[in-house]
This record gives C-alpha cells, structure tokens and sequence, in this order.
C-alpha cells in the first residue's frame, strides 16, 4: 500500500486511519483484492487501465485479484460521477460487451506477465467473474428482504452520488438509487466466495465502497476496506483521456495501437512523470532519474516516448506497439520503407477518414492518368506543364515523363501502397485497402479527438465500385499535409 501512494495510485482509504490495520493485514499473509467494471461499452478506456495497473500491482506483490464485469448491475447504470441517467442497455448488448470487456482484461493481464514481469516465481493468475451468475438466481422478493433490510435510507441519501443528483434538473431514477445495494452485495458475495477483504476503484466510487463496507459489517464480523484511486487531470484541469471529446479505448477496434501511442506521446512535459509513475512499472527513483534526463533535451521527447511504448506494449503486446512505431514513421518521419511495410488494418487506422479513390489499373495507365485521376491538378494542361517541370513525385522520386506506364515493380510498395507528392501535395493510393470502404457521398469531421489533428474534409465518390477521397491534416507543431489515397486494383 505504501509503495501504491509513493506512485500516486491511493487517493483515500476506507474506513478512515486504518491504514496500519491495513498494514498488519497484508503483512500477515496473503490477500484478495477486486476491481469493478460495468459493461456499458464495448470497450474499457484509459480511466479503466489506471484501475487496472493498479491491480497488476497487487498482483505483482503476491496477492491475489479478481475482476468483476458487471453482467447485472451493467443493466441497471451507475449513478457515481454521472449528471445524468445513462441509456439502458439491451441484455444482449450488455453480454456482447462484457465478452469484449474480459478479452480486453485478459489481454492485459497476459502481456504484463510476458513482457513487464521479470521474476522467475509465476503471478497468481486473475479471476475475472460476473455478476449475473448470483444475481440470475436471486428474485426481487429475496433481494430485499434479505439484503434491503440492512441499508437505512438516510444513509443512502446522503451519498453524494445521491446528493448531487437529486438537485439536478433531471433527479434520479430509483433504478440507480438501488445501485448501492448492488454493488455491496457484490462485495459481500466476494468476500464469501474469495474470502476478498479489499476493493479499489475511482474516487468516484468511495459512496458505493462505504456502502459495501457497511453491509459486510451488519452481517459479519470481518474487517474489509476499501481504496480509491485519483482522477487524473492534466496540468489544465481536463479530465485524463477526455480533453478532447473522446474517450481513448483499450480495443484497437475502436482506438488503434497508432492512436494510443500517439495520445501519450502529445503529454505535457508537466504530466509525464506522474503518468510515468502510474502507468509504467518502473520504480519511482527511476522515474525521477529518467525524467530529469528528460528535461535536458525536452524536444526530443524521450519521457513521452518511454511512456507511449510502455503503455502500447502493456495494452496491445509486441505486435501493436509496432505497428504503432511504424505508423508513426510513416506519417511523422516521412519513411517510405515504414509505409511499405504497413498492413491494410494499419493503412486503415493511419488514413483512417481520408478520402479514398478506387479505380481500375488499367495495363499503359500513365503518370499522366494518375495524376489527373487522383484531381492532383485542375487542368490537364497544369498536370503536364507540371511533370514535365520537375514537380511531380512518386516515392520521393522525381517523375517527368508524363507518358511514363504504372510499373508495379517501380512505383508500388510491397504492400502495394505508392507516395506521390506534388509540391505541398501527398498523395498515397493503394489496391488493398478494403476495410475502409464505406458507401458515403460528403462528410465532414472534426479528427482532432482521435489523433490530436484538426479539421479535416472527407469526401468519397463512387467510381465503378470504388472510392476516391482527400484529406488535410494539420497537424500541431507540423507541416500541412494533404492525403490522397488512389487505390488502384488489377483485374
């Protein structure tokens, strides 16, 4: 517990001074300790990897933990944190999403042993269990008359979950005024079947732990405690992972392996030693040590870049961090043999929302049919005044004869991929890019929130089965580039 609040991962501790209690409890032999997570999305988000991380701690000190994925209270919506009642979720999106929840917990948990957990003694391996299973055969007559007896009303009322809500223009529904019940007979289920005394979670959730701790006390005699962990706010203020407007996933369906590396890359100088501390497993010293060198050459980033790799590894294994690492050198580092070496699924989450143009390779199309098929030029003749002059590229080559044929030896990639530049104009086209085709005239977006770029337009035609499209990043503290993905596919 002490080397959890030198890392910043302890925000409060209920009951209140029983720290020492806590203290003499682990130190007289093993214990179990459980997080929550409620499957009301598809995925868990960066938030939820904090809690994550810091069971992953409890793990690597000997302990044994389980994760609760909340098949039930899924159902019903936690009030803590929220201003409003959430969207009731159907059973089968909540099942949907709890199988994808534990992929994702599972997933996590298997890469820290393989890759951060350096001791030859083999971890207690992590339970992960759902609720429905007791909740499915307890009916609402046992529910509260066996358990609703033992919460006083007062006492509910006064949560500030329950607080805040109830002064809201909205009020509270008296499904998520029962949540409290829920969650504590979870952990009385817990403590009977894994004999599991402590939880963690947000400091969002202190309301429902008490509420558990108060339930256990009335019908056992077993001391259980309860710790929160801190709401991470960068040196703004902005809620951690929610500064621009979205959540940033643990799916790579959802957040690419690109876009998590990328999210921790852009940290403050100002933040990145204590997510350092909270995200990595490097002991604090260490940390200090690294971030001091940090600070000598801070442009080269090499605190967000330690702290990116980790996180990368940590949620997406080997093969995710590098792709991102490739990615990233593809589109900051301008690296043709990084681009020639990324996958479709890659390809797709770089340029993902770029404008995409599908057309036929015809044998004997010309750079001269290329260029005017991906509308680098306005006007033919700007199109051959400009080769011919010089300014006109294909992967970093200069190309000036206009009647030159399409070879795919010459001018496509390995993954059939080819950069062709026209001044300030990159152009990118591809004949397997299948994943991003989507049936969309206009659209317009707003990409900050997923790769910290800016506006960009997105626009697709259909052509003979295909797609074009043209994007413009502009990217923070980077040049203006503009994407045109051609792809172009052989009969």
């Amino acid at each position: 517990m002490l080397k959890l609040k030198e890392r910043g991962m302890l925000q409060d501790i209920f009951p209140d001074n029983s720290s020492q209690e806590i203290i003499d409890l682990l130190n007289s032999g093993q214990q179990c300790v459980y997080a929550g997570f409620d499957p009301t999305a598809q995925s868990l988000h960066i938030g939820n990897l904090l809690v994550l991380v810091n069971l992953l701690h409890w793990q690597r000190a000997g302990q044994r933990v389980v994760a609760l994925v909340g098949g039930a209270t899924g159902l019903i919506g936690d009030p803590s944190g929220r201003t409003n009642e959430r969207i009731a979720l159907a059973p089968s999106s909540v099942n949907e999403n709890s199988a994808s929840i534990v992929e994702n917990i599972r997933r996590i948990f298997n890469n820290h042993e393989q890759y951060f957990w350096k001791k030859g003694d083999k971890l207690h391996e992590i339970r992960i269990v759902n609720n429905y299973e007791w909740y499915s055969k307890l009916n609402a007559v046992d529910l509260v008359g066996q358990i609703g007896r033992h919460f006083r009303m007062g006492t509910m009322l006064s949560r500030q979950s329950v607080q805040s809500r109830l002064t809201s223009e909205g009020g509270m529904s008296f499904t998520e005024f029962c949540y409290q019940i829920f969650q504590a007979y979870d952990w009385l289920q817990l403590l009977q079947t894994h004999d599991c005394r402590f939880q963690v979670g947000g400091n969002d959730q202190m309301g429902n732990i008490m509420s558990g701790h108060d339930l256990i006390s009335r019908l056992t005699k077993i001391k259980v405690y309860g710790l929160t962990l801190p709401l991470i706010t960068s040196e703004s203020g902005d809620k951690f992972g929610k500064s621009s407007g979205s959540a940033v996933w643990l799916d790579s369906r959802k957040t690419s392996p690109f876009q998590l590396y990328q999210f921790f890359i852009r940290v403050k100088d100002s933040d990145v030693g204590k997510l350092l501390k909270l995200f990595s497993f490097e002991p604090p010293g260490t940390i200090d040590e690294f971030v001091q060198k940090h600070q000598t050459k801070p442009e080269l980033r090499i605190a967000q870049k330690k702290l990116a790799k980790q996180v990368t590894l940590l949620v997406h294994g080997e093969e995710g961090l590098h792709s991102a690492l490739q990615s990233s050198a593809t589109l900051y580092e301008g690296s043709l043999e990084s681009l020639g070496k990324l996958n479709t699924s890659e390809l797709s989450h770089l340029f993902e929302g770029a404008t995409v143009c599908e057309l036929l390779l015809e044998p004997g199309t010309t750079l001269l049919d290329l260029a005017l098929r991906a509308k680098c030029f306005a006007t033919e003749g700007d199109a051959r005044r400009i080769i011919s002059a010089g300014g006109f590229y294909i992967n970093q080559q200069r190309a000036t004869n206009i009647d030159e044929v399409l070879s795919t030896s010459t001018h496509i990639l390995p993954n059939n991929v080819s950069l062709v530049r026209v001044g300030g104009k990159i152009v990118e086209y591809s004949s397997e890019l299948d994943s991003v085709k989507r049936k969309v005239t206009h659209q317009s977006l707003d990409y900050r929130n997923k790769l910290g770029f800016y506006n960009f337009l997105v626009l697709m035609l259909d052509i003979q089965g295909g797609f074009a499209a043209e994007q413009q990043f502009v990217v923070a503290s980077f040049d203006i580039l503009i994407h045109l993905h051609l792809m172009l596919t052989t009969n």
